[in-house]
């Protein structure tokens, strides 16, 4: 499998990178395929928590359960799916830079292929993924920098 990784330097404390991407009603800002995302759960993310979204996967909304499996507040957190056919794998850092001024993030994403996934993860997702990760942090950038979290 080949992981997706990309990195940007944004102009925020690694605290604030932090606080929103890991904030599921926030995801549609920033990542292309979101349509909705809600936790299911209440309280600070924790490993454990799932988070519910819903992409857009050409013509059609997928909707997707995501769990966190590891989580370093403010400097880095894991992800995995836990159903459908394909099942995406993340892991984010934050590394803090300039005394904590700003914060270079990198997002690490490979997915899972099941029963047809498997066709589909090589043909169809990570192609697609590959597209849209420099959107995906271009937005984060944007908003971040723009007073967001």
């Amino acid at each position: 499998m080949t992981v997706i990784r990309r990195s940007v330097v944004v102009d925020r404390r690694p605290e604030d990178v932090c606080a929103y991407v890991l904030d599921a009603s926030r995801l549609p800002e920033w990542q292309a395929s979101a349509v909705t995302a809600e936790r299911l759960d209440t309280g600070p993310p924790h490993i454990g928590s799932r988070t519910r979204v819903v992409r857009r996967v050409g013509s059609r909304e997928v909707p997707m359960t995501m769990e966190i499996t590891d989580y370093n507040p403010p400097y880095s957190w894991s992800m995995r799916g836990v159903d459908g056919p394909v099942r995406g794998l993340l892991r984010g850092e934050i590394e803090p830079l300039d005394e904590g001024r700003r914060s270079r993030v990198t997002l690490e994403l490979d997915f899972d292929g099941h029963g047809i996934g498997k066709v589909l993860v090589p043909l169809v997702v990570r192609p697609t993924a590959r597209k849209e990760m420099p959107i995906n942090e271009r937005r984060l950038k944007d908003r971040l920098e723009r007073g967001a979290a």
